[in-house]
């Protein structure tokens, strides 16, 4: 039986809130003791763990760029994506929220000053890489994260096995990118802490709404001319069902 539209908002609101709580999470709480190979590990479990919880309900998405591409390949109806797009927001920005709660639990913690593992370009990038470094980086990785999802959750594909390709290749898209732009690839988890961390963080927040945007058209249109096989493909919550 299909899911209802309220479950698939929920299973999307569950699975960007404990992306974004948890590898944001380990960035704020932990960083220092795990480094950004710790962190970019951290995000890659999040998406293995809530794949396996709930993709199978509403395709485990957890990012606005990846329904996005999906709509974009066909694998979903373009009228579910409101419902999506707001239960991811909404996920992230409670996650970061309740992140904000914690962190300020240690005395002389301060959101703007740390940073609060918001996404940024030229002095805001953690290396001081260019707009254009930054703008690049998160087109193409963002596009090569929705080629892997779309590859892993056709029909055609090995069974069972979607969930901890998406999560490695999330993993290695960090440990490239923290150094660049503090790895987004998902507008959900900019926003969700960007607006928490004030400032130019929030002054900064479209390149990592509108570069993933860009990445995942580009992905999902190149997919479903080269790639995709109309007759046996089906929808990302079928192939995570699998």
């Amino acid at each position: 039986m299909e899911p209802t539209t309220s479950k698939k908002a929920a299973a999307e609101f569950l699975g960007t809130f404990v992306l974004v709580f948890g590898g944001c999470g380990t960035a704020v709480l932990a960083g220092e003791q795990v480094g950004f190979q710790g962190v970019a590990l951290a995000f890659g479990l999040t998406v293995v763990a809530m794949a396996y919880a709930v993709g199978h309900v509403s395709g485990g998405h957890f990012n606005p760029a990846v329904t996005i591409g999906a709509a974009v390949a066909g694998r979903m109806s373009w009228k579910d994506t409101p419902v999506y797009f707001a239960s991811q927001l909404v996920g992230g920005i409670v996650a970061g929220a309740v992140l904000l709660v914690i962190a300020n639990g240690k005395d002389g913690f301060d959101a703007v000053k740390s940073g609060f593992a918001a996404n940024g370009y030229d002095d805001h990038s953690p290396m001081g890489y260019s707009l254009l470094a930054c703008l690049v980086a998160e087109v193409l990785l963002t596009a090569v994260f929705l080629w892997v999802i779309l590859g892993v959750t056709d029909v055609r594909a090995p069974k069972g096995f979607a969930p901890l390709a998406i999560g490695l290749t999330l993993t290695l898209i960090h440990l490239i990118s923290i150094p660049v732009t503090n790895t987004s690839v998902n507008p959900a988890r900019s926003i969700g802490v960007g607006l928490f961390a004030g400032g130019d963080a929030i002054g900064q927040l479209w390149l990592f709404i509108l570069a993933p945007v860009v990445g995942a058209i580009i992905a999902g249109a190149t997919y479903k001319v080269l790639l995709d096989d109309p007759n046996v493909s089906g929808d990302l919550a079928e192939a995570a069902a699998g």
